[in-house]
């Protein structure tokens, strides 16, 4: 067979970005997942499904600290394509504990919005979130962004919006080429003007801090998309991570634990 990418076949490019596949009890954990995240909403439901914009899926959980302090927005992953805030809350639990405020974020999925449109309503949740959270006591310039998989490639892309201060990206994707050439695109339907324009790898770099992890258990590609990515970001603030033992799932338990290394960053980078 042909190879596509990198050496890789069709085949072995969709094998490569599959982590449902790779991690075989991956079901059982976002089944845990969704536990934990209803037992933290039903403990915070003051601010739930807030409208930041006008689809259906244009909604807000807010979790506040209890005390005024800066915020961390997490945007979900699952390549653009399913799931939504409600599965992450979970995550809010770690930031809390040291009084980082939490706002999850559900946006539009794919197909039935475009990448382009996809960020666009990351960009509007940012400016709702920056013109309404200081109500509930956050600082609108002490704003992180972080993310998870396709949600660490949409943190990447709004790093730069009024009120960031850094960024969070957790395995995620920042070269769209082998997104555009395998099985996910048959949802997402990129072609190569937009893996330029919607590439954090292909973009002109921000210079505000970004820090990449991802775990030493996912699949290369995955690491791959770290590492090159840090490479390209070498003399610019941040760092990478590589957390052992950790796979594309369970690296989440380092941003849901108090005493989780992501939940560490996530408060040097606001600040705390």
């Amino acid at each position: 067979m042909t190879a596509l990418y990198n050496g890789m076949t069709r085949e072995a490019l969709d094998a490569s970005y599959n982590n449902s596949a790779a991690v075989l009890n991956s079901a059982v954990l976002m089944a845990e997942f969704d536990e934990r995240s209803a037992k933290l909403r039903a403990a915070h439901p003051q601010y739930l499904d807030l409208r930041y914009g006008p689809a259906p899926r244009n909604r807000i959980d807010y979790f506040p600290a209890v005390r005024p302090g800066p915020l961390m927005v997490f945007i979900h992953g699952d390549y653009w394509q399913s799931r939504a805030k409600e599965n992450f809350s979970f995550l809010a639990a770690g930031p809390l504990a040291h009084g980082l405020h939490v706002a999850l974020v559900s946006y539009t999925p794919a197909p039935e919005q475009s990448l382009d449109g996809i960020v666009g309503e990351i960009r509007a949740a940012l400016g709702w979130l920056g013109r309404q959270a200081p109500q509930w006591g956050t600082d609108p310039e002490r704003m992180i962004v972080s993310g998870w998989s396709a949600g660490a490639h949409l943190a990447a892309m709004v790093l730069d919006e009024p009120g960031v201060r850094g960024g969070l990206a957790i395995s995620g994707i920042y070269d769209l080429e082998p997104i555009r050439l395998g099985y996910l695109n048959d949802k997402l339907r990129l072609c190569p003007p937009d893996v330029r324009r919607l590439s954090p790898l292909l973009r002109p770099l921000s210079q505000r801090e970004l820090v990449l992890a991802y775990g030493a258990a996912e699949l290369p590609e995955l690491q791959r998309q770290s590492d090159t990515f840090a490479a390209a970001r070498t003399g610019l603030p941040g760092e990478l991570l590589r957390l052992p033992d950790r796979n594309h799932f369970t690296v989440l338990n380092d941003l849901a634990s108090p005493e989780g290394i992501l939940t560490q960053r996530a408060c040097r980078l606001a600040g705390l």
